[in-house]
């Protein structure tokens, strides 16, 4: 075997410029490859990341019985908030967690009267990660002391014909499932390009909601913000672990609209994948069928010396695969250093903005990233490919008669 494999090696660098571009077109296609598995998986993280910080967090801790009735938003006060809050700051993955109560109600203005979900935050808590805070267009983001202040939406805004500083009616459900209304001061307005969800959703300081809402001290959710998307099933089950007496969700559960756009999107890009690599293994089958006839007489040298149609199929076999081995590695070194290149200066791609709901949600930059699993499993699976498309040509190879291949010309 191991005279086998130094003699394939050695065939390979024979004819060195017929290699050589083989080797590039592998290495190119790999690279191609990593790049839309890195573009992806930014998006991804850009798109997703978003949509879960905007309407809510990667992880939230609710009461029990709030997952049975949702729908209402039921204003169940969690035992102790605090013991939620150290729980999920022990874990590495954790970016932020803050107290929320949410509610449904209507918001008034002198113009018209909307339904919206009012949304009370900690706003130190909360500032660094928020979306709204990240796109405030007017104004500014709300403070903790805040009183009668309100951050709303650039789409609600227009709806009611309001700005900063001007005052509008929040009438919402308190515990005691009595409405409560008051007329609060708009601090700042927030353009994601998103008018539906700008519409949907207001934010007042939590410390408001509790005196409005009858639940003074208390809160009816922690939001857990995490490093990337995908590190929830890392510490769901510690969290549920530490906190046995809560009801621990990921966005997956509560939001699962998401996830069934994720995994359309997953599936489009598998199907793309598999297209480029379709190419690259057709290529990899031509430029091994290239070889075959090249080297027609010196298989007829082979099987005069003794060499059997198997051993001569599989030193042909084994040619492919090292080619395909060879220019994989090299591919997936170059596609790594220009996926960390990318990674931290980004793509820009503000020219799309206000193209669609995904545009607005993917921000002005797109960083691509990539992990060892893809890196490792993209490898493998060119290196297969090359060896699966130097089947057919080594077959051929095999079944050539000695003196028939002596006098191909």
């Amino acid at each position: 075997m191991k005279r086998t494999v130094q003699l394939a090696w050695r065939n390979m660098w024979r004819n060195w410029r017929r290699t050589a571009i083989a080797l590039i077109a592998i290495v190119l296609g790999v690279i191609l490859l990593l790049l839309m598995d890195g573009l992806i998986k930014g998006s991804d993280q850009a798109i997703f990341g978003n949509a879960v910080k905007l309407y809510g967090s990667n992880i939230v801790v609710h009461a029990p019985g709030y997952r049975a009735r949702i729908n209402r938003l039921p204003l169940l006060p969690l035992d102790n908030p605090e013991a939620v809050i150290q729980a999920a700051r022990r874990l590495p993955q954790v970016v932020a967690v803050g107290r929320r109560i949410q509610t449904g109600g209507v918001v008034t203005s002198r113009n018209a009267t909307y339904s919206v979900r009012i949304i009370a935050i900690e706003p130190s808590a909360e500032a660094a990660v928020s979306l709204q805070a990240q796109y405030l267009r007017q104004g500014r983001f709300l403070a903790d002391a805040d009183e009668d202040a309100v951050l709303i939406g650039q789409g609600l805004a227009d709806l009611l014909h309001v700005g900063v500083g001007d005052r509008i009616t929040l009438l919402g459900r308190s515990k005691s499932e009595m409405m409560r209304q008051r007329t609060m001061t708009v601090v700042g307005i927030y353009d994601l390009n998103l008018a539906e969800a700008e519409r949907s959703m207001v934010f007042i300081p939590l410390a408001q909601a509790q005196t409005l809402y009858n639940l003074r001290g208390q809160a009816t959710e922690v939001g857990i913000f995490l490093r990337a998307i995908g590190q929830e099933a890392e510490i769901l089950p510690a969290l549920r672990a530490a906190l046995p007496g809560y009801e621990v969700d990921s966005w997956e559960s509560l939001m699962p609209q998401i996830r069934q756009v994720l995994e359309t999107k997953m599936a489009f890009s598998g199907f793309f994948g598999m297209v480029v690599v379709f190419i690259g293994c057709i290529g990899i089958l031509n430029l091994m069928m290239m070889a075959v006839f090249e080297r027609t007489r010196e298989m007829g040298v082979l099987a005069a010396l003794g060499m059997k149609a198997r051993q001569v199929m599989g030193l042909f076999l084994l040619e492919g695969t090292l080619i395909g081995l060879v220019a994989a590695l090299i591919g997936a070194l170059l596609g790594v250093l220009l996926i960390g290149l990318l990674g931290r200066v980004g793509i820009d791609i503000s020219y799309a903005s206000g193209m669609g709901d995904a545009t607005a949600l993917l921000g002005t930059r797109i960083y691509p990233a990539i992990g060892p699993g893809d890196l490792i499993s993209r490898t493998i699976t060119v290196t297969v490919i090359a060896a699966l498309a130097s089947l057919y040509p080594a077959w051929q190879a095999g079944r050539k008669e000695p003196a028939e291949a002596l006098r191909h010309i």
